[in-house]
């Protein structure tokens, strides 16, 4: 058992070269291999690239843009000198913990995905397995952490977080409580590296560039995708164009000859908890349907085969940690312990069944959700599950030839439920 545990700390290595160069006919990207000396506990240094890829044997490594300017068609890709996660550095590695790997790093990435369009607020996204499994904006960092960890307490445990803001002692307090990988932000305030350090394992790395992520809303870079053949498929990346109320569509549809129409229009709170949603959307796998309120995800679905399922996935996925983080709150353990006590005898089944009442109560805290879709809904029913929990508002893509369909749904509602359509779609596989 030692020797299966030893291999998840253990540098494996890797045999990739300093260099790689891409070449798009006659232009060419240059990249570098990203190497860090590191301290270790006993004093000594040494050169060392990722830790390991998805796995502990599989070798990995991380290249970063250094020369060539593409250009193809009307597409200007990203230019080298910015750096992101590419360009950190071993003085951005403030707490190395346990040594970086291909997770950590690609978690961090995605987390500046969704940051990008939410850093002009106070903003905290944990991930896990690179999707988002809290994200929520507040009135102060510590504010907004608090609410993105509440949404997923369990998923949260060795997950990475991702700021918006420098870490504040308030935050650094409530952060050293949770089991983390990763602790990322713009800066980090006097004394919180102290308060952080008391997890040994923790990585705590700083991107300075964070404060300059609204720019890189704009900027496309070249997407691979691997396959089991050698080959390689080549596209764009993703840009989200729902930045505001002016982006959104009126929900309309034509069948057979009659016009459809959402005849209840979105409140400002909803229609902030669109916008909120669709950019935390566009870093979750797909197919994919989240509920959000109040600028906090409520509940995510992600990475299923059909839509009606996600959106029931995401729902009794609120449920679950609606239950564990209401049993932390009143007796200062997980739901799972709890109903485990109750289940040999240790503790008094009026405990857990005063938790299951609260939470069928409260309906896991969905009713007033937003539910946002990262594609349209093909029939209704994906709709009708959100409705039956009590959200009061749909943002999709639109598109579907049973459009008229969801309107139905929504109209028939008690009371309604307005829908919004953004006329694009946000796939991510």
């Amino acid at each position: 058992m030692g020797d299966i545990k030893k291999m998840y700390s253990t540098i494996l290595g890797d045999s990739f070269p300093l260099d790689m160069t891409i070449s798009f006919g006659d232009q060419t990207l240059v990249y570098r291999k990203k190497t860090w000396k590191i301290t270790k506990e006993d004093g000594t240094t040494e050169e060392r690239g990722l830790r390991y890829g998805e796995n502990p044997n599989q070798e990995a490594a991380l290249f970063e843009l250094v020369n060539g300017n593409l250009v193809l068609g009307d597409c200007a890709f990203i230019k080298p000198g910015n750096g992101l996660v590419s360009g950190i550095t071993v003085d951005d590695m403030l707490q190395v913990g346990k040594h970086p790997g291909k997770i950590n790093l690609t978690d961090v990435d995605n987390g500046l995905n969704i940051l990008k369009y939410l850093v002009d607020k106070p903003a905290a996204v944990i991930l896990k397995h690179n999707n988002p499994c809290g994200a929520a904006i507040g009135d102060t960092l510590a504010h907004a952490y608090d609410k993105a960890n509440r949404c997923d307490r369990i998923a949260a445990f060795g997950g990475a977080v991702i700021t918006s803001k420098a870490i504040d002692r308030e935050t650094a307090e409530l952060m050293a409580k949770n089991y983390l990988e990763v602790v990322c932000a713009p800066e980090f305030d006097e004394g919180t590296l102290e308060i952080l350090a008391q997890r040994k394992n923790l990585r705590v790395i700083r991107i300075s560039r964070i404060d300059r992520l609204a720019d890189f809303e704009k900027y496309r870079f070249v997407d691979f995708k691997s396959l089991i053949d050698g080959g390689i498929i080549v596209q764009q990346s993703a840009i989200n164009t729902i930045r505001s109320v002016d982006d959104l569509k009126p929900a309309t549809a034509t069948h057979k000859g009659k016009d459809y129409h959402c005849e209840r229009q979105p409140t400002q709170r909803e229609i902030d908890d669109m916008i909120f949603g669709w950019a935390v959307e566009h870093g979750v796998t797909s197919n994919s349907v989240i509920y959000v309120k109040d600028g906090c995800t409520t509940g995510i679905g992600t990475g299923e085969q059909d839509r009606v399922g996600v959106a029931e996935i995401a729902v009794h996925k609120a449920y679950i940690k609606y239950a564990d983080i209401t049993c932390f709150d009143r007796f200062g353990c997980p739901y799972a312990d709890l109903a485990l006590a109750v289940e040999q005898g240790k503790r008094d089944r009026a405990d857990k069944e005063e938790i299951d009442a609260k939470v069928k109560a409260d309906r896991a805290g969905l009713p007033g959700s937003v539910m946002i879709s990262d594609a349209f809904f093909p029939f209704r029913d994906a709709a009708d599950v959100g409705i039956h929990e009590g959200i009061t508002a749909i943002l999709q893509s639109g598109g579907s030839m049973r459009d008229y369909e969801s309107i139905e749904a929504c109209n028939q509602a008690d009371p309604q439920v307005a829908m919004m359509f953004t006329g694009q779609r946000s796939f991510k596989h």
